[in-house]
């Protein structure tokens, strides 16, 4: 289920002409199509880590198609340390561009007041420490605490969970963050889909696929009648991380700000079972020097 890498290009294939063996390279979730797009394709694009052909990033080495369309060269210098800049720059494989850190994208684009809704202590207190008011649905309705601040509802809210969604007693409600936004934002306003709805047949890399419901229940009328909209989809990072590399390079953003733990590979199995525990918020996997000759290895969290 890994899609994040960072790394160094090894071996290049006899089309590509604008990428050189030691490049610097993020790797972005799904690749590009090798076509000329002209619209959004991102329904049917390829993306690690789903099952499929690609397979996951949590490895030495990845290949990668359509590999000049694709990889993001990367050659920037910053004040910021090494070990974070490159978790930063990870994030421009999936995260950042997908707006995980959607309370930091926030605070950068100037919002006046931002809301973090979690349950998990840890993720409240480091949505507090980039300025964000923390709510706890664990313990009353978030709705609620929202609306002691907002009266008449925020003016844009975000799922950032989707089919993993759970009500206060930690039971699965796929739809509960839904119907959440939908109350808790103000009328003519709008309503963001980030976190993953993805009902699919059951493969060797999701083997529990298909018991995602392809459906929840929607509050159509209370949508209707706020006059809301509503928009969702896959992100394509490509187009971007220009926008969100200058952020970096210019120590703006800093998207580690969720950095728990860095392991070794062989350290997967325990730190996967810590996350699913929720003992960790985000793990770096990092390859030694013996994966690659510049000391910069493919990462995968």
């Amino acid at each position: 289920m890994d899609y994040e890498g960072l790394g160094t290009v090894s071996h290049v294939g006899d089309a590509v002409d604008t990428l050189n063996v030691g490049d610097y390279v993020v790797i972005p979730d799904s690749i590009a199509s090798g076509h000329l797009e002209t619209g959004s394709t991102m329904s049917s694009a390829e993306v690690f880590g789903f099952g499929g052909d690609l397979g996951a990033l949590q490895a030495e080495y990845a290949r990668v198609p359509n590999a000049q369309d694709t990889l993001i060269p990367i050659n920037i210098t910053t004040n910021t340390t090494s070990l974070a800049l490159e978790q930063n720059l990870l994030s421009l494989s999936d995260i950042f561009a997908t707006g995980s850190q959607t309370a930091l994208a926030a605070k950068i684009r100037g919002v006046s007041r931002v809301f973090s809704i979690d349950r998990i202590e840890e993720r409240l207190s480091r949505a507090a420490s980039i300025g964000a008011i923390p709510i706890d649905f664990s313990h009353n309705d978030p709705v609620a605490q929202i609306k002691a601040y907002e009266t008449c509802g925020v003016s844009r809210s975000v799922d950032c969970v989707g089919m993993e969604a759970v009500d206060a007693y930690n039971h699965k409600d796929e739809g509960i963050v839904l119907r959440n936004m939908v109350d808790v934002t103000a009328s003519g306003r709008g309503i963001g889909q980030i976190g993953i709805y993805h009902a699919q047949n059951s493969s060797r890399g999701a083997p529990l696929a298909s018991t995602i419901s392809p459906r929840v229940v929607f509050p159509i009328s209370d949508f209707w009648l706020k006059g809301l909209s509503y928009r969702a989809g896959v992100v394509d990072p490509k187009p971007l991380v220009g926008k969100l590399l200058s952020l970096i390079s210019n120590d703006r953003a800093f998207a580690n700000v969720i950095s728990s733990s860095v392991i070794d590979i062989e350290q997967a199995p325990e730190y996967y079972k810590r996350f699913d525990a929720k003992q960790e918020i985000k793990v770096y996997i990092r390859f030694g020097e013996r994966s690659y000759k510049d000391g910069k290895g493919i990462h995968g969290v």
